[in-house]
């Protein structure tokens, strides 16, 4: 049994190691630590105060994998409502559908009893959206932002690719072997409104198969994407690869990518056997891990393939 998250994810992985310790199931135990990522204001990539989109408001993409039965669950773009994660579970769970984005996913979310949250950000993190249009922008241009006919301009003028990504990872296997993935994020900072990343992409964000492991990432949503990273790197231990041979032809493909956009890759993985890696194209970053007979969790350096950054 063992819980493996990005970084961010400390504040949530001893309640998803409790859950495994009491017995419960690794589903259950993706889903406890999620929202407590989600619900931490302090954490500007995920759930309550993460970083608007351009036009200042929070939009959420989660998704889930049950490795038992490659039964998944995702939404994006997903407003008013803090616990994306658990409305992917309930995806997975209630509905034929993957994924439901927008006002789909809001009404869903109602439908299942979610608490409407009307604010989700606090006042200096409405600062900072507001701040970083500036001075480009005055104030009153800020206000009418939403009647803009040339959002692609000031998305490109506000990105920051260093610092505006982010996301929550949790893989968890529970003591019947089985394996779950799930993702979370407020997603790009200042993005164009309904852009989606790789978090509630299956495949490209998140992937588990009890039979040969799993896959998370966080970094360059679109990247992911474009590569099917998270199957990828499931596929490549399908074909008889270690765990860390798969990390690194799976960062290694991204390399392949060509086009004006590249930027930073990050992923966490496990096998079948519940050995874990952490990956990344840059230095410095790092991923958590706990077992069961941990008294906390114990946090290791991601080793790093580089990939060469371009921007524009």
């Amino acid at each position: 049994m063992i819980v493996v998250a990005s970084s961010n994810g400390r504040i949530g992985i001893e309640a998803a190691t409790q859950i495994l310790r009491q017995g419960g199931t690794a589903v259950d135990a993706v889903e406890a630590g999620i929202r407590l990522v989600e619900a931490n204001p302090e954490d500007n990539t995920v759930g309550f105060n993460g970083y608007p989109n351009i036009l200042g408001e929070v939009e959420l993409d989660a998704s889930m994998m049950n490795g038992r039965t490659l039964e998944s669950g995702a939404v994006g773009a997903l407003k008013g409502y803090l616990h994306a994660i658990t409305l992917a579970r309930q995806v997975m769970e209630r509905l034929p559908h993957v994924l439901l984005v927008g006002d789909g996913a809001s009404r869903f979310a109602a439908e299942m009893g979610h608490p409407p949250q009307p604010e989700m950000m606090l006042p200096e993190t409405r600062a900072v959206w507001r701040n970083r249009l500036q001075p480009e922008l005055s104030d009153a241009e800020v206000a009418q932002i939403a009647e803009r006919t040339d959002l692609a301009r000031w998305v490109e003028l506000a990105t920051d690719p260093e610092r505006a990504k982010g996301t929550v990872n949790f893989i968890a296997q529970d003591k019947a072997g089985n394996i779950c993935t799930g993702v979370s994020t407020s997603g790009w900072a200042w993005k164009y409104p309904g852009r989606l990343g790789d978090s509630p992409i299956i495949g490209a964000g998140n992937y588990a198969d009890n039979r040969y492991g799993a896959a998370a990432c966080t970094g360059m949503g679109e990247m992911a994407i474009r590569a099917s990273t998270a199957h990828s790197l499931v596929f490549y231990m399908k074909m008889g690869l270690s765990l860390a041979e798969a990390s690194e032809r799976a960062m290694t493909d991204l390399r392949d990518l060509d086009g004006r956009f590249i930027s930073v890759m990050n992923l966490v993985a496990i096998d079948k056997d519940g050995n874990h890696a952490g990956y990344s194209s840059v230095d410095g970053r790092s991923y958590i891990y706990q077992t069961p007979d941990m008294p906390e969790c114990e946090e290791l350096p991601r080793t790093v393939v580089p990939i060469p950054p371009r921007w524009g």
